[in-house]
């Protein structure tokens, strides 16, 4: 994916380092971001700018670094959801999750974890926060509950269940299309370690907040005495939406055999619905629902994730990754487990500030190359769990480590409900470390 940038050598102006100057832009960039001064897609528009404009990368070498597939699945799923939301098919989920539980704060927290979890492992991380958030929103409004709990358990079932399968998560995606893993390889190899973490997350996040969580009588009564069938507010569009999203689904499960990309999938997916949804209406009104479908895209979001690919691009061009990751497979001296373990914290920390995406994508060639140290491509295995493990469930310690936590992030600031970077880091990151460490025994006891 970032491999198109390898015929641009850097060119810096003055003749100054490229690998220090890269560093300290990507510094500089995520320190702007941190401090929430300024907002994050201008800031890392600008630092995209800036590696462009000193030498870094060149203008066909940044656009080579953007992560399209990601994007065209963001903003897919984004429409898709835009559009199904106008039939009250999320009101409907979120009555009905509440009532199932007595509409129990704490019950909700448990719940929602629960089917966050489910749902990123058979879609996509991604896609799973985008139908769920809204659902989150719905029922702390009605119970008069702060959202900020809900909001941060979701990113953590996101990342954790989307860790599962081959295209729940994108470093999945790029580890499972380099090395032929199928889906029924991750689910094996995965799944069983997945399910204890999130066990042991959704008890560290009662412990933390569910047992405080209250709301009075009156608003718990209100909400179990809604009817949850009086939301659907347009049954041939729900039938619509429904229809849809299961082809999407069907789709990425098999994407494999399809020759697919989730991007192209999640893109066709909402052509599909919109046009469903305004075939055989007047054009003035076609060009109307059009407009404030794509209204509802969180551009801000997607704008960010296109300045933040072009800055870690001209890390990676510069030869920051490549350099860490070569002192890493040296240090560990051709030891498996040293490795192994290795790769996991590695991974894991870097993937909590540097997008997990470009990262995996620079250690998948380093870590093929190890196969005649270790035996060939079939005793690499345990590397790429570690790898996986490593990166998307590392990925949950600051609010820029995955894609999922940016999403969640801007739908929240739409609503009113921020979810800002330090407060977030303060919980998340020593969660994050408590889900590594799980997974090192693991992976030491099933394979070293």
């Amino acid at each position: 994916m970032h491999g198109a940038t390898a015929a641009w050598v850097p060119n810096v102006l003055f003749g100054l380092n490229p690998m220090w100057v890269a560093t300290l832009m990507l510094i500089a960039t995520y320190a702007a971001i941190m401090s929430e001064k300024v907002n994050r897609a201008i800031v890392a528009l600008l630092g995209a700018g800036l590696m462009i404009l000193i030498g870094v990368l060149n203008q066909e070498a940044a656009v080579a670094g953007i992560d399209f597939n990601t994007l065209a699945l963001l903003t897919g799923m984004m429409i898709i959801v835009a559009i199904t939301r106008k039939c009250g098919m999320f009101q409907y989920v979120a009555i009905w999750s509440a009532k199932k539980v007595k509409a129990s704060p704490a019950g909700i927290l448990f719940m929602l974890q629960i089917v966050t979890a489910v749902f990123s492992a058979f879609l996509d991380n991604v896609t799973t926060v985008l139908l769920m958030v809204p659902v989150t929103l719905v029922i702390t409004d009605e119970l008069k509950v702060k959202p900020w709990p809900f909001l941060v358990a979701m990113i953590f079932a996101s990342n954790v269940g989307g860790t599962a399968t081959l295209i729940g998560d994108p470093p999945n995606i790029l580890i499972g299309s380099a090395t032929g893993l199928s889906f029924n390889a991750f689910v094996f190899n995965l799944a069983p370690v997945i399910i204890v973490i999130q066990a042991v997350v959704l008890v560290i996040f009662h412990l933390l907040w569910g047992r405080r969580l209250h709301a009075t009588p009156e608003a718990r009564a209100r909400v179990m005495n809604f009817d949850e069938r009086e939301a659907i507010t347009d049954t041939l569009l729900l039938k619509q939406s429904l229809f849809v999203l299961g082809l999407v689904i069907l789709a990425f499960v098999t994407a494999r055999h399809l020759h697919l990309e989730p991007g192209t999938i999640a893109m066709f997916g909402a052509a599909l619905l919109m046009l469903a949804h305004v075939l055989g209406k007047p054009a003035e009104t076609q060009s109307h629902e059009v407009h404030q479908i794509f209204c509802e895209v969180e551009w801000v979001t997607i704008f960010f994730f296109v300045g933040l690919f072009v800055v870690v691009a001209g890390v990676e061009h510069a030869g920051l990754l490549k350099l860490m990751a070569e002192k890493l497979v040296q240090a560990t001296g051709g030891d498996m487990a040293v490795t192994a373990i290795a790769i996991l914290w590695v991974s894991a920390i870097l993937s909590a500030v540097v997008d997990n995406i470009p990262f995996v994508a620079t250690m998948i060639p380093l870590i093929k190359a190890m196969g005649p140290t270790f035996g060939g491509p079939d005793a690499l295995e345990p590397l790429w769990w570690s790898l996986s493990l490593g990166a998307c469930l590392g990925g949950n310690g600051t609010l820029i480590g995955a894609s999922a936590n940016l999403t969640v992030a801007g739908l929240a600031e739409r609503a009113g409900h921020p979810v800002r970077f330090i407060p977030y880091m303060k919980v998340a990151f020593p969660v994050m470390l408590v889900t590594i460490v799980i997974a090192m025994f693991y992976l030491e006891w099933r394979y070293l």
